[in-house]
């Protein structure tokens, strides 16, 4: 058996047993696949890609629809064609995230945590913003008191602004260092943050990801297989990685896994992107006819996307 045919079987067995929810996983070819090369895409493109996964016609229709409902694609007809595209609230999003996803390593932290105060809201408006800064790695301390370290400034301005809150005055920014030693620290992280499932997720991750690594080293898989395995690569990763507040070192227990899973997914990536790259520019339609060129920032990908001996 050649280590393409392994590849696919792996990859056949991964999904077998769980079949990735549609909707997420558009949001993950989007980000990943779609948005470096203009963010737009024909339905019947997309419906090819995610038929690679076991997403039939009706679960694409059904969950484009719905994330154009939620404030996430655009569409529009030519002829009997329809196209989808990120809408600039959409573009915003994937941009924060893929400055975590894609990141060349963790950053140098500051001191500085960033509190949102949203006791003050109504109900609906604070469980909405509860539920989106969750995604950007916020944890609640307190009711209504949501905390960071380091956070993407754009994208908490986004999170801001689709809650309906346009005033300022729920944002602080404030160090702990001069009041409290590294035991209240890593009282106020066991707090806000649940470390043993963020953990259990990033281990999860690298239980299923590291069978490819050899097999992705011993042959390059054919461009299909190159962009199913890069797919599912990054929804899963994606899924451990965005609720992680991304903690200083000093602030994480020994051994974290979260550091482990970044350079496996790098390196597998790496191995395939290629492919997949190949598999995309074959296969994707746009209004204005081919797949344009993918963006130079997308070569930049966990610092560089050049594969190392």
């Amino acid at each position: 058996m050649t280590p393409d045919h392994k590849i696919r079987d792996l990859i056949d067995d991964l999904l077998e047993p769980r079949r990735p929810n549609a909707k997420s996983l558009i949001v993950s070819v989007f980000g990943d696949a779609i948005l470096p090369h203009g963010g737009s895409v024909a339905l019947t493109s997309l419906v090819e890609l995610m038929a690679l996964f076991g997403v039939n016609e009706r679960g694409v229709r059904t969950s484009v629809f719905r994330l154009a409902r939620e404030g996430w694609l655009s569409s529009h007809q030519i002829g009997r064609r329809s196209y989808y595209a990120l809408t600039e609230s959409g573009r915003l999003r994937f941009q924060a995230a893929h400055q975590a996803i894609y990141a060349a390593g963790p950053q140098p932290w500051n001191g500085l945590w960033t509190f949102v105060l949203s006791g003050l809201f109504a109900p609906e408006t604070r469980e909405r913003l509860r539920a989106d800064l969750s995604w950007q790695g916020f944890g609640q301390i307190l009711p209504g008191v949501m905390v960071h370290p380091s956070p993407d400034e754009q994208s908490l301005r986004q999170a801001l602004r689709d809650a309906g809150i346009t005033e300022g005055g729920y944002v602080i920014n404030a160090s702990g260092k001069d009041w409290m030693g590294t035991k209240d620290l890593r009282d106020i992280v066991g707090r806000a943050w649940d470390l043993d499932a963020l953990a259990a997720g990033y281990q999860a991750f690298l239980e299923t990801f590291r069978p490819f690594v050899r097999l992705v080293g011993d042959a390059t898989p054919s461009p299909e297989t190159s962009f199913r395995l890069r797919t599912l690569l990054i929804h899963d990763y994606r899924r451990a990685l965005l609720r992680d507040p991304r903690l200083p070192d000093e602030l994480l227990p020994a051994a974290w896994p979260g550091a482990a899973a970044r350079l496996l997914c790098r390196n597998i990536y790496r191995q395939v992107q290629a492919g997949a790259e190949s598999h995309l520019v074959s296969h994707l339609e746009t209004a204005e006819g081919p797949l344009p060129d993918a963006d130079p920032s997308y070569f930049q990908r966990f610092g560089s996307l050049a594969t190392e001996a």
